[in-house]
């Protein structure tokens, strides 16, 4: 137990990772809830970002994807234009056996004792349904249905935001935003995923899947016959001719192994934390690939449970995230101004707007 401890505690305070404002251990036996929730910043507002539900192998891997989550939620915000901070919330377990209204709600409470300081939404294994049982407890609660007075499921932004950087990409990359004709690959059919497919098919795109769950790519395969299955991962990073590549799953994606076998030229994908480590960025850059910051394309879901705080105005949200088109391009300009990859220029940007917030606020 030390151990953990000692690790927990140096990377809060110590490493790279670090920095963030709060961070709530969350323990209800009863219910058996064990949850961790991370306040990254709080320096442009409340911080929002979802709840994750998963079987982590550790407390101490769940406190570090907290953290690291709740980072880049300070950053996508930023780079969103809204007034939140960054947030994060992980809840330990497997969902498909542990989730109950009973743990649902003891989390909610958890959220409800921050005062507001944390907003939450739905992430990985947590789904409006559950959004509606946590705001049982929790008004700081966003995602719910609109039966209970919610913008309902946000992924549907999501796709279409990572949808709109893939056509900036296209613009930046080979001066025409148009889609058309061109291979793509999506690893991840699931909550975003299967709406990019709706995207890019009817765009004229020629669409390649790849998902750990059969009935995901079924799902896509039996509803559109010219899309493509492909067998894993790996394989789908290694298509000939692929344009672009779309992680669109959990993190990491794009690492030492992944990297200098992918034949796309642009990777734009709704998957967070995609660079498994800072140097990632550089490998794509110096291979010649174009990479639109996740934090920055899969901006539309908290987009739309922001607006939800304000009375949800579907049309309102999606100007909004038709938005990303252009801060994608202004990133890949300002990454070539900088000579620096777009990664690292999208911070330089969500950044200056923290300080610059921070600073008025006397933080």
């Amino acid at each position: 137990m030390t151990d953990v401890t000692d690790g927990v505690l140096h990377t809060l305070f110590q490493s790279d990772q670090g920095g963030h404002e709060q961070v709530v251990l969350c323990q209800d036996r009863a219910s058996g809830l064990k949850a961790v929730i991370a306040i990254h910043s709080t320096a442009l507002g409340p911080a929002l970002g979802g709840t994750r539900f998963y079987p982590y192998a550790s407390e101490e891997e769940a406190v570090a994807d907290a953290l690291n989550l709740a980072r880049g939620m300070s950053y996508k915000n930023a780079m969103a234009g809204l007034d939140h901070g960054g947030g994060k919330a992980v809840i330990i377990g497997d969902p498909e056996r542990i989730k109950t209204e009973e743990l649902l709600l003891a989390y909610g409470r958890f959220v409800a004792s921050l005062g507001g300081r944390y907003v939450t939404a739905c992430d990985v294994g947590t789904y409006v349904a559950d959004m509606d049982v946590v705001a049982r407890e929790c008004a700081w609660t966003t995602g719910r249905s609109p039966e209970n007075g919610g913008a309902g499921d946000s992924s549907v932004l999501t796709a279409f935001g990572v949808y709109q950087g893939m056509r900036a990409s296209a613009q930046h990359l080979w001066g025409d935003p148009s889609l058309r004709g061109r291979r793509i690959g999506i690893a991840g059919v699931g909550k975003v995923g299967h709406h990019l497919v709706e995207h890019l098919v009817a765009e004229g795109a020629e669409v390649f899947v790849t998902d750990v769950r059969e009935d995901a790519v079924r799902r896509i395969t039996e509803r559109h016959e010219g899309v493509t299955a492909v067998a894993d991962t790996e394989a789908l990073i290694r298509i000939e001719g692929l344009d672009v590549y779309a992680p669109c799953a959990l993190g990491g994606a794009l690492n030492d192994d992944s990297v200098p076998v992918l034949t796309a030229k642009v990777v734009c994908g709704a998957a967070n934390n995609q660079l498994a480590h800072p140097g990632v960025e550089k490998d794509l850059a110096d291979r010649g690939i174009l990479y639109a910051p996740d934090y920055v394309v899969n901006a539309g879901g908290v987009i739309q449970v922001a607006d939800e705080l304000h009375g949800f105005d579907f049309d309102r949200c999606k100007a909004k995230a038709s938005k990303i088109f252009d801060t994608t391009l202004a990133i890949f300009a300002r990454a070539k101004a900088d000579g620096i990859p777009p990664a690292a220029a999208a911070d330089r940007i969500a950044e200056q707007r923290m300080h610059e917030a921070a600073a008025a606020r006397g933080f």
